[in-house]
């Protein structure tokens, strides 16, 4: 099985800008992908981190209900939005012990990567800086290019457990940042971080007036009972920091689109009051379906947390792959796999590390199976490529078996 992947030139009409905002690689994957299932390959997807699961019977009746209800189709933003920022007020307390005001301290967004994407536009000058990490989520660098505002990107190695050397970064760096933002647990790369981390860094941020961005969409994938902290439990996070939150991979609700930020109340209006420019908010029902799913996280005896259903996928998928011959690390949370590149054979030169890109081009080819090249996500991630476990249990063994198999036969 296999067939070359021809790359294809691609003219357009689109804006320099848009080189800028890193989606390019997935579109590439995506235009292999079409050509391995134009060939009859069977595909197994685990690029896009996009939940294989839906919301529980009761999310989806409540969206149902509210969507029918003729009252439901005005505008958003001409109700308050109230009873969602409360309940992720409740929901913050429950799960962090984390006290904030609903009216002040929360603002609502379409989703984490809506926030993220708007959130320097908001709150940095053109010209200034923001400390972004490598490798990190594309979304991070891309609203930089659109507000005008420089990255410095601070590297996430393994020999540091991939947390940033804060003392590391120069003076003149910090002296000019708006903004130094960090997602734990870490999208791609699995890392988690812990309170002594975020209290450190609390502290960095204070010293120097910069503000601490978190990026918390991962919260509820912890393993092995791990449960992720927030950054607003350390004393006086909220007068120096902000964290988003999703219910996107937590509640199954990527579609929804529909997130929340929390922290300082400046910041919180800034975002607030940008987003008014340009969107009515989240449709109502949906923030009525987040409220049951929320309550549901609290409350409800047969919730069943995103965690435990992907620490069995991840098991499965990684005593799979050990056992096929390619020993990677188990990741602690998240739902991803990052994944180390093996030594393959690389004509006459030996056996080599294949860049991430030859190596998730050659292996779709080959088998089928969709990842994403590390380099997507900064040159810290080359050499890797990032797994999402977004099948169920069988389909990850059945990839695990066919990764093994190409390995073996390229080395």
């Amino acid at each position: 099985m296999g067939f070359e992947i021809m790359d294809k030139e691609v003219t357009s009409r689109k804006a320099p800008l848009l080189s800028q905002l890193g989606s390019s690689i997935f579109s590439e994957v995506a235009a292999w992908k079409r050509d391995a299932a134009a060939h009859g390959i069977d595909v197994i997807d685990l690029g896009i981190g996009s939940p294989d699961r839906a919301p529980t019977i009761k999310v989806r009746q409540t969206l149902s209900q509210f969507a029918l209800q003729e009252d439901m189709y005005a505008y958003p933003a001409l109700k308050s939005g109230l009873p969602f920022r409360e309940k992720a007020a409740e929901w913050m307390k429950h799960r962090f012990g984390v006290s904030l005001d609903a009216t002040t301290e929360i603002c609502t967004i379409a989703g984490s990567q809506d926030g993220l994407a708007h959130l320097a536009m908001a709150i940095a000058a053109r010209g200034s800086i923001a400390i972004v990490p490598d490798p990190g989520y594309p979304i991070y660098t891309a609203s930089l290019a659109l507000a005008g505002v420089e990255p410095y990107f601070i590297p996430l190695v393994e020999e540091h457990q991939y947390l940033p050397q804060l003392e590391s970064i120069p003076l003149e760096v910090w002296e000019r940042t708006s903004f130094i933002l960090l997602n734990y647990p870490n999208n791609p790369i699995t890392a988690v971080a812990n309170l002594d981390f975020y209290e450190s860094l609390i502290t960095f941020a204070k010293k120097y007036n910069v503000l601490v961005v978190h990026d918390l969409a991962y919260s509820e994938m912890g393993y092995d009972g791990f449960m992720a902290p927030s950054i607003l439990q350390i004393t006086g996070a909220k007068d120096i920091a902000v964290e988003f939150h999703s219910l996107s991979k937590s509640f199954n609700m990527a579609g929804c689109r529909i997130g929340f930020m929390v922290g300082n109340a400046d910041v919180v209006s800034a975002l607030t009051e940008l987003k008014a420019n340009i969107d009515y908010g989240v449709f109502d029902p949906v923030q009525e379906a987040g409220i049951v799913a929320l309550d549901e996280a609290m409350y409800s005896e047969e919730f069943v947390r995103s965690g435990d259903i992907y620490q069995l996928r991840r098991d499965r998928f990684i005593n799979t792959l050990h056992e096929a011959g390619w020993q990677v690390k188990s990741p602690q949370a998240t739902m991803f796999v990052w994944a180390k590149l093996p030594l393959l054979a690389n004509g006459d030169l030996g056996q080599q590390q294949w860049s991430s890109r030859k190596f998730a081009k050659q292996l779709l080819a080959d088998t089928g199976v969709v990842v994403i090249p590390g380099d997507a996500f900064g040159n810290q991630g080359e050499g890797y490529v990032r797994i999402a476990l977004v099948e169920n249990e069988d389909r990850l063994a059945e990839a695990a078996i066919r990764l093994g198999r190409f390995i073996q036969q390229n080395r």
